[in-house]
């Protein structure tokens, strides 16, 4: 390896490591990727290590930096694993931030300047870009359904992704001595990421732009424990290292022992074995009796509590026998009894087999397929939610039913809403099939008493054979459902309102209520803003009055667009014929504001019968910025946002032509 020296000029943002063996031709597309990236290449170093190769990348290598001055190469002997070039890369890397680059991958253009931007804003310290495949290789999903300012391991699929394509913040690495094992053969990144995660302050998720790409990897396909063996050691290591025993090791835990540890018991029929008894199921076996909980042993499903238990226990021929059976049994049959379902496999309640039945209790593992349809308001206070309920794997029955289940978040209250069957069928295949609706009266809901405030989440418990199936419901929805236009003020009681917010929760995306005060003096309450699908230069506010019910006579209610010097300007909004909540929509013209600062809200104004009252136009979470032409010239309005802002503020200005090609081009001009 190369003395690492001193360096002259700024720090640069980020070291991009790319580690490079026999790597062509999909090496300069590697490299030329994270050489036109626009957030600058004055802002990069990229450091290239090439590991004895053989077929030209080193030429190559020595060919792209005679053009880039940022590109530093360093050529080292091969050994040491693959482990070893990324560490090489590490003792080098200068940059506040570090992505590694695998010579046969390739960055988004925008990639290194949204992942470090959402670093900046939210001083985490590992960003995952979301990754596409154009070869088909498999990429991770859930992680990458939105986008995540802070996570963590616990609160994200972060964890299923263990691969080193991120943004690392090169102080966390410092700070751990973060480096990756140079004695594996094979998967050395997983320990590495493992590690980062456990001690970031906090993960982002960048989610709405394909920032990595990964393609086939040319090397050849894993040839088995043997080379795994060292690497999962390590990620059962790195996980007890930095966790205390509870639910966080749990969670994390369940990941290693269910692909790691699970995986690996799959494999043995692929091995030697004598090996396998020899050398692999002792430490197997510590593995699943030092780091498999009892909590975590439950979460898992049956066939891995069957395999589990027969090697915490010692029984390797059993073990062996049911994992050379695994496939054969998975589609074996199952018993319901006393509200419990069981898995008939060959071992269940056999004298001499001796395994528990909790081993194959699959009751908790029954598939229902679960629909939300639609959440509307239905009179004053009465949330209608309207949806679909299919079990699967039991027979249709007289006494099934479907309910829906509130349950408080803090006070862990649980309130039973009964669901009225709009239509039901039972199929072949054993499904039934049930649509439903389930009215929730905000002002009755809680035994003829109105729901307390705070956060309800919903669940469906769903009853068949004498089987009860509680999930959470609403992450799987139709497409285009809007959930937060059915938010709403309503009366809760005698002389009470309050506000109902529904709203998908992150990361699962499963629904929830939230009741809160309804705010004090606001004469109503904003539900939507965007701007004009056919005129970018007018913005569209939609509300409902406060209380609900018909416009005041005497008071009119205008939206109010002030500037930061005094200037005022009002525009009339525009009430739904025969709607009962007094819903309106009102346009802002914004193309005819003039440039600077301008804040926005709704007001009720009256002749002579006190000041007005006026409600905030809450900053919408997703507006972008707009523009438009003004005599020839572009201007552009934007919300100003990340301050904590409670009412929409909108900066108006001509844009700055050479600025913006500068920012486009990423400051290389």
């Amino acid at each position: 390896m190369l003395p690492r020296t001193p360096r002259p000029g700024p720090r640069p943002r980020v070291s991009v490591i790319v580690p490079a063996r026999n790597a062509m031709p999909a090496l300069t597309r590697a490299l030329t990727s994270a050489m036109e990236q626009t957030i600058g290449i004055a802002r990069l170093e990229i450091i290239a290590i090439d590991a004895g190769s053989t077929d030209g990348t080193a030429a190559e290598l020595d060919r792209l930096a005679a053009d880039c001055p940022a590109l530093k190469v360093v050529h080292q002997e091969p050994g040491g694993g693959p482990g070893r070039p990324r560490n090489t890369g590490l003792d080098l890397a200068r940059g506040e931030y570090v992505f590694f680059l695998d010579a046969d991958g390739y960055l988004g253009p925008d990639a290194l300047r949204r992942m470090v931007a959402m670093a900046d804003q939210n001083g985490t310290d590992v960003v995952l870009g979301r990754m596409a495949s154009p070869t088909g290789r498999g990429v991770p999903r859930a992680v990458f359904r939105h986008n995540q300012l802070r996570t963590d391991v616990v609160d994200s699929h972060a964890y299923s992704t263990l691969g080193p394509w991120k943004l690392f913040r090169r102080s966390l690495i410092e700070r751990f001595h973060l480096r990756f094992p140079e004695d594996c053969r094979t998967d050395e990144d997983q320990p590495f990421t493992a590690a980062a995660y456990l001690n970031a302050s906090a993960i982002s998720v960048v989610a709405d732009y394909d920032c990595y790409h990964l393609t086939r990897h040319g090397t050849a396909a894993r040839t088995g424990l043997t080379d795994r063996i060292d690497a999962i050691r390590l990620l059962f290591q790195t996980a007890a290292r930095y966790t205390q025993p509870g639910p966080r090791r749990d969670h994390v835990m369940r990941r290693h022992i269910r692909r790691e540890l699970c995986g690996a018991l799959r494999a043995l029929p692929r091995e030697d074995e004598t090996e396998a008894r020899t050398r692999f199921l002792p430490e197997l076996r510590r593995w699943a009796t030092d780091h498999c909980s009892d909590a975590l042993f439950r979460t898992l499903t049956a066939p891995e509590r069957l395999m589990v238990h027969l090697l915490r226990t010692g029984r390797f021929d059993d073990l062996l026998t049911v994992v050379r059976a695994a496939k054969e049994d998975a589609g074996r049959g199952r018993l319901v009894e006393k509200g419990r379902v069981y898995w008939l496999h060959p071992f269940f309640r056999d004298p001499a087999a001796d395994v528990p039945d909790d081993c194959f209790d699959v009751t908790d593992r029954l598939p229902v397929r679960h629909h939300l349809t639609g959440a509307a308001w239905h009179g004053g206070s009465t949330l209608r939610i309207r949806g679909r309920a299919e079990v699967t794997g039991l027979d249709a029955g007289p006494e099934d039913r479907t309910e829906l289940v509130l349950r408080h978040r803090d006070a862990k209250d649980e309130l039973c809403v009964p669901v009225t069957a709009v239509d039901e069928e039972a199929t072949a295949t054993g499904t039934v099939n049930r649509d439903f609706a389930a009215d929730i009266d905000i002002a009755t809901a809680d035994d003829g008493a109105p729901l307390r405030p705070g956060v309800w989440d919903v669940f469906l418990d769903v009853r068949a054979q004498g089987v009860s199936r509680t999930i959470r419901f609403g992450n799987r929805h139709d497409e285009g459902l809007d959930i937060g236009t059915a938010r709403r003020v309503v009366a809760a009681g005698p002389g009470r309102r309050a506000r109902v917010t529904p709203y998908f929760t992150t990361p699962y995306g499963n629904l929830s209520l939230d009741i809160g005060p309804a705010p004090r003096g606001a004469p109503c309450e904003v539900t939507e803003a965007l701007w004009h699908p056919s005129d970018k230069g007018t913005l569209v506010v939609a509300g409902r009055l406060l209380p609900p019910g018909t416009p005041p006579r005497n008071r009119v209610l205008r939206l109010r667009a002030e500037h930061t010097d005094g200037r005022v300007l009002d525009h009339p909004v525009r009430y739904a014929a025969g709607d009962p909540a007094g819903a309106f929509t009102a346009r802002l013209p914004v193309r005819d504001l003039g440039r600077g600062r301008w804040t926005v809200t709704l007001v009720l104004v009256g002749r002579g019968d006190g000041p007005p009252r006026a409600a905030p136009v809450p900053p919408p979470a997703r507006l972008p910025g707009t523009r438009w032409l003004r005599r020839g010239r572009p201007y552009y309005a934007k919300p100003l946002t990340g301050r904590g802002e409670t009412t929409l503020e909108l900066r108006v200005a001509p844009v700055r032509l050479l600025a913006a090609v500068r920012n486009r081009l990423g400051g290389r001009i």
